[in-house]
């Protein structure tokens, strides 16, 4: 009886989630240090909320084109690659055989069985088994521009939101500390959200989007003073 191969895995999940959490990262760090730089210049709550949203625009329409036009580049590579040895099995299939088997061996398996295994898979789809075995291309890890490109641009609309609700609901004279405390808060918790969708444990990506989230933060609010002072 034929069976489905029903076990999950969360690599299955790596495409979008690295796009999703580098977005909603951003949304928060950058919006947020925006909002910080130009609130410790000295700026009204109408000015920190403009620069706020701009930010937030800006901030997803680059995520956007950034995402797509990168991870397009890796999808390039992989058409050329898969064509280059589309062309290299017409042309000479018992070589990639023998490659495909060499592969095998190298991997643990013996001689014979490796060359048993190499012919069957060269019957039954030979460009998906080089693809997989000597490219390092699955159906998992295919590069996505489209959905790269929209996962990042939504997840940091999300991320951008957040600093800017803590904005429009402090007043001005609380800005900063409310705004810094919230989005150390935010980053914990997407650090981990990001930890549980990829099955990792939760100390390290929460302590490490906080650490770099609460360095950003700081340095901008030092910037944003200081040329408030000088200005």
């Amino acid at each position: 009886m034929k069976r489905s191969h029903l076990e999950g895995h969360v690599i299955s999940r790596v495409g979008w989630l690295r796009a999703a959490v580098l977005g909603a990262n951003d949304g928060i760090v950058s919006t947020a240090s925006l909002i910080m730089g130009v609130a410790a210049a000295g700026s009204s709550k109408s000015a920190v909320l403009v620069a706020g949203i701009a930010g937030l625009v800006a901030g997803a329409l680059s995520m956007a084109a950034g995402e797509y036009v990168s991870v397009s580049s890796q999808s390039d590579t992989e058409k050329a690659d898969l064509a280059k040895e589309r062309a290299e099995l017409e042309a000479s299939p018992e070589a990639e055989t023998r490659e495909l088997s060499q592969i095998y061996v190298e991997r643990g398996l013996t001689p014979d069985l490796a060359n048993q295994v190499a012919a069957q898979l060269m019957r039954v789809d030979p460009l998906m088994a080089h693809a997989r075995d000597e490219l390092g291309i699955s159906t998992f890890t295919t590069a996505r521009p489209v959905q790269a490109a929209l996962t990042s641009a939504a997840t940091f609309t999300l991320g951008a939101a957040a600093p800017l609700l803590a904005v429009f609901i402090t007043p001005i004279e609380g800005v900063m500390p409310v705004v810094a405390v919230s989005s150390l808060v935010f980053l914990a918790v997407l650090g981990g959200l990001g930890a549980a969708a990829g099955g990792a444990g939760l100390f390290r990506p929460i302590a490490r989007v906080v650490f770099w989230g609460a360095i950003a933060l700081a340095v901008t609010a030092g910037i944003g003073r200081l040329f408030g002072v000088v200005t």
